[in-house]
């Protein structure tokens, strides 16, 4: 007797990931998730008001895909940056209330800077807790809504060059232009957003990939069309203003979209742009108004999205599939000569003033002298016919993206950055050895001189399985 009982426990187990009817189905979830006014938008780095308004709404927007033996799905969310611990937890609820395990999941902030920060410990107050504690739970109801949608589908993907809008932000910079680190070292060769004087050249390229994923019922209406460019975010917005950025702009007008209805899903993921952002560093500084320039970029997005697709021949059964990886990387931990520099510059504990870059910096390695030794990196990767996605939890830099993309055994990939966790910027070891910004050791940047390495062949590994 408890042998059957155990039978059909795990009977109903199985059948909770495994659809009763074969086919390709696809389903939907949107979930607001705009904080309250009063919520922190300051990061371990920037120093931003609190939230005071709400220009346009944060989401979650879920997508879900089932070949009738699995289901395998992914979401954008609209924070700068989310914990390990939160997309967790969200996982762990939506195996709880769907069966679908949370290695079949890529979750991914979008990086919009107009938006909380979603890392654990960063602020001690109750309503930002209160607000990433409401996170997972968000989350995990974009994935019972999406589940509950599953309808017959078919889809297809495409991708098209726009690099109108994409520039590196790190430059080789002539000795006029160097500065300091926080630190107080000299010797780096590259700058982040270094002005207009002194430039060499970029020191990295660019990926102007816009990668498509276009999902439409049998009788050919739209349900979805997913976007993935490699655009850092582009501001514009005012203090304590909160926007999913471009974003959502491009999510909402891709609703102009021939045959779409008001159930239509539009969405837009964060590729590898850890070094890449909207401006021109070689050309005139161009002044916008308050959201021109976002909306300017989203809708353009959308727009040659849009005309992209027109026509695309969409395909259906399509099989899926997941793979993942764990990687234990180690944490650039702050030596005893530069945590004797940090005591030294420490910001008094009761200060409320504005912290001077020194200063954070300081607090920034005093809290790396508390990490771990090692830490663990989430790689993940899922298939949709010959499509692959691929989701690091970084901010990862755009040559980092095109390496994974060239190496790929699928005829289409494209990657989501900041997916599953938030371990800071990827630079490369030679990135790291000409320093600036994303380079200096904080919580923003803490991962061993040869992270990008090892987590590039782990995507393209991850790739190659699932291509098997």
């Amino acid at each position: 007797m408890k042998s059957a009982l155990r039978f059909l426990l795990l009977l109903a187990v199985v059948n909770s990931v495994v659809e009763a009817d074969a086919g390709f189905r696809v389903g939907r979830g949107l979930v607001d998730i705009s904080p309250p006014v009063g919520v922190s938008m300051a990061g371990a780095i920037s120093q931003n008001a609190p939230v005071k308004e709400i220009h346009d709404p944060l989401h979650v927007r879920a997508l879900l895909f089932s070949d009738g033996k699995r289901k395998v799905g992914l979401a954008t969310v609209d924070n700068t940056m989310i914990s390990d611990a939160i997309f967790d937890e969200a996982k762990r609820r939506i195996e709880a209330e769907t069966g679908i395990p949370g290695s079949h999941l890529i979750l991914a902030a979008t990086h919009s800077h107009s938006t909380p920060r979603g890392v654990v410990g960063l602020v001690k107050e109750a309503a930002s807790e209160a607000y990433l504690d409401s996170l997972s739970v968000s989350i995990a109801e974009a994935f019972r809504l999406a589940d509950a949608d599953l309808q017959p589908a078919t889809a297809a993907w495409t991708s098209v060059d726009v690099p109108d809008f994409l520039f590196n932000r790190r430059w080789f910079v002539e000795d006029s232009a160097k500065i300091k680190n926080p630190f107080g070292e000299d010797g780096e060769i590259v700058r982040m957003n270094p002005g207009r004087k002194g430039l060499i050249k970029p020191a990295g390229p660019v990926d102007p990939e816009l990668s498509l994923l276009s999902i439409r019922n049998p009788g050919g209406a739209p349900i979805a069309v997913m976007g993935n460019y490699g655009l850092h975010y582009v501001g514009g917005s005012g203090p304590g203003e909160v926007s999913a950025d471009y974003f959502g702009v491009f999510s909402e007008a891709l609703r102009a979209i021939p045959g779409a209805d008001e159930t239509f899903l539009g969405l837009m993921s964060n590729g590898t742009s850890g070094d890449v952002n909207a401006v021109d560093f070689s050309a005139e500084a161009v002044k916008y108004q308050r959201y021109e320039n976002m909306e300017r970029v989203g809708r353009a997005l959308a727009k040659t999205a849009i005309r992209q697709l027109d026509g695309i021949r969409h395909e259906a059964p399509l099989e899926v599939d997941a793979a993942e990886v764990i990687l234990k990387l180690k944490v650039r931990k702050p030596d005893a000569e530069r945590l004797a520099w940090a005591k030294a510059n420490a910001a008094p504990p009761d200060s409320r003033i504005r912290l001077t870059k020194s200063q954070v910096y300081a607090k920034e390695t005093l809290g790396l002298a508390g990490y771990p030794d090692k830490v663990e990196v989430r790689i993940q990767a899922i298939r949709v016919g010959d499509l692959a996605i691929v989701g690091i939890p970084c901010e990862v830099f755009a040559a980092t993206g095109l390496a994974i993309k060239e190496a790929s055994a699928f005829p289409a990939s494209f990657i989501m950055e900041l997916a599953n966790g938030y371990h800071g910027y990827l630079p490369s070891a030679q990135q790291h050895e000409w320093g600036g910004y994303e380079t200096w050791a904080a919580r923003s940047a803490y991962l061993e001189v040869n992270a990008e390495e090892k987590i590039r062949d782990a995507a393209i590994a991850l790739l190659n399985e699932l291509k098997q």
